[in-house]
C-alpha cells in the first residue's frame, strides 16, 4: 500500500507558508493528546494544508477518527502502523513490538521527506521511544533535517526529555478527572 500516491498540493504558497515549520509535542498523563493533534490537523486543513496522521500503537481496531478522515480524504489521511495497543517492558522489548515500530519509522521517515504535506502527526510516537521500541537518535536526526516549513506533532505519554527540549512547542495534558477511574468503560465518541 502506497500511502503516499497522492500528489495534492501541500498548501498555499503564502509568506506564512514559507516560514520554519513547528516541531510540536503533546505529552501528558490526561486524556487528549491525539484529540489535540486532530484539532491542529483541523485548522491547517482549513488554511490549504494537507495532513497526514500515522499511528504507532493502534491497529485494526475501528475508532472514530479513522471516519472523519475518510470524509475529509484527500487532504487529511490516518494510517495505523501497529498491531493494537501494547504494553512493554522498557527494559526488554518483544522483538516483534520493535520490528512492528520500525516499519511505522521508515514509512514516517517517508512522509517526512515526501514534500506532500504541511503537517505530519506522529502518534502515540512518545510512547514507542519511552517502551525503547525507537531510538530518540533516530527521531531526532530526521526531525532536525525534516524540510523547512514542515510542522510536525508528536503525541503520547513520556515524551523524551530531548524531544522536549528540541520542540517549539510543548502541551502537558494533565489528568484532572476522568470517568474510569470509577469503572466506566471507554465510549465511542469520547475515547474512540
Amino acid at each position: 500500500m502506497d500511502i503516499f500516491e497522492n500528489k495534492a498540493p501541500v498548501g498555499n504558497e503564502s509568506a506564512a507558508g514559507r516560514e520554519r515549520g513547528y516541531i510540536i509535542v503533546l505529552t501528558g498523563n490526561g486524556k487528549g493528546k491525539t484529540t489535540s493533534a486532530m484539532g491542529m490537523a483541523m485548522r491547517a486543513l482549513g488554511h490549504g494544508t494537507k495532513v497526514i496522521m500515522l499511528q504507532f500503537l493502534k491497529g485494526t481496531w475501528r475508532y472514530g477518527e479513522l471516519e472523519t478522515a475518510k470524509r475529509l480524504a484527500p487532504d487529511f489521511s490516518i494510517h495505523p502502523l501497529g498491531t493494537g495497543f501494547v504494553h512493554v517492558d522498557p527494559e526488554n522489548p518483544a522483538p516483534e513490538d520493535i520490528e512492528t515500530a520500525r516499519k511505522a519509522w521508515e514509512v514516517c521517515k517517508e512522509a517526512l521527506f515526501s514534500g506532500k504535506y504541511g503537517m505530519i502527526i506522529f502518534d502515540e510516537i512518545n510512547n514507542a521511544i519511552a517502551y525503547g521500541l525507537l531510538p530518540v537518535d533516530e527521531v531526532l536526526d530526521a526531525l532536525a533535517k525534516r524540510p523547512k516549513n514542515l510542522h510536525v506533532v508528536l503525541t503520547g505519554r513520556d515524551a523524551h526529555p530531548r524531544l522536549v527540549e528540541m520542540a517549539d512547542l510543548v502541551t502537558e495534558v494533565t489528568e484532572v478527572k476522568h470517568p474510569y477511574r470509577k469503572g466506566a468503560a471507554a465510549r465511542k465518541g469520547i475515547e474512540y
